[in-house]
């Protein structure tokens, strides 16, 4: 009896504070003062091999006990983006990789085709 769940996950929304990230730090992230230590560039990529790309850098970014990483997506040709920009959201929610990334954010406002993701530091076993 009295058995804690394990603790779930949140869904990674990008621009959106996370829950259990604190406040400055959210800041720090949200306004590009948290300078990413590796990136990756989606430009020229389509959507399958793009997904495939991004699973290999953030596993590998968190092996190699990384914070901040950059994702280039572009911003795309249309008014609501393209294809890469619409679905990287959806794969930050990948079960593998939700519990890897902590917050996720646009740093700079004009310029909504990179995305800043500070990653959970890697539980060892």
């Amino acid at each position: 009896a009295g058995h804690a769940l394990p603790k779930r996950n949140p869904p990674v929304q990008v621009g959106q504070p996370p829950a259990g990230l604190d406040r400055s730090r959210w800041r720090d992230l949200h306004r590009g003062r948290t300078r990413p230590e590796r990136t990756l560039d989606l430009h020229g990529r389509r959507a399958q091999d793009a997904y495939h790309a991004v699973r290999a850098f953030l596993h590998a970014a968190q092996a190699d006990g990384l914070r901040c990483v950059a994702v280039v997506t572009g911003k795309g040709p249309m008014p609501e983006g393209g294809v890469l920009r619409r679905e990287f959201p959806h794969w930050l929610n990948a079960p593998d990789l939700r519990q890897m990334v902590l917050g996720a954010a646009y740093p700079h406002a004009a310029n909504q085709g990179a995305v800043h993701l500070l990653l959970r530091r890697r539980r060892l076993p």
